[in-house]
């Protein structure tokens, strides 16, 4: 089985980038898809709903509920098929403080699967507020102050990771992914 990671900063093209992959090893076998927070069960729902609210309450209760969400995935969907991409995996951490953020990405990764196939999607927060104001919602951590605290502990979190600078095209990124997975896959 592969296990593929994608994460990476707000409008970074996550989703966009495990679809592409997704289609690519469709034709080599099965593949399972989990972007999280997941619409499909209580704690992906409830993980979701806070996102869209304010304050520390919701914080941590998007954090929480998020967790449950991916460990729910892991249980549930790794190892089911002959690839399994999560979207949204290990880097929900760096919505915690730094010190938090480091403790639970530790204990995350000694009980979580991880794998060779981690990418993190990076992109220069002023980049990724423009293309988040493309989208008729936003989320608690979606604002510039956010969104430079998040993603400078998640590029410390991320030191083994394939990170990405998702700037260029959407087809210049994947030609960058892809050409990792042909290297580890093939």
């Amino acid at each position: 089985m592969r296990f593929i990671v994608i994460d990476g900063l707000d409008g970074a093209g996550k989703d966009t980038h495990a679809h592409l992959i997704q289609k690519r090893c469709e034709k080599k076998g099965t593949v399972i898809l989990r972007s999280h927070p997941s619409d499909d069960n209580y704690y992906g729902i409830q993980a979701k709903h806070a996102l869209l609210g304010r304050g520390k309450i919701n914080k941590l209760k998007a954090s929480f509920y998020y967790a449950l969400d991916v460990i729910r995935s892991v249980r549930l969907y790794y190892g089911k098929a002959d690839t399994v991409i999560f979207v949204r995996y290990l880097m929900g951490v760096a919505y915690l403080p730094l010190p938090l953020a480091k403790i639970f990405y530790k204990i995350f990764t000694l009980f979580l699967p991880t794998s060779p196939y981690m990418f993190f999607l990076d992109l220069e927060e002023d980049d990724a507020l423009q293309r988040l104001k493309e989208r008729d919602f936003e989320e608690m951590f979606e604002n510039k102050e956010d969104l430079i605290k998040v993603r400078r502990k998640a590029l410390e979190l991320a030191q083994k990771w394939h990170i990405i600078n998702t700037s260029p095209s959407i087809e210049e990124v994947h030609q960058q992914i892809d050409s990792i997975l042909n290297e580890e896959m093939d």
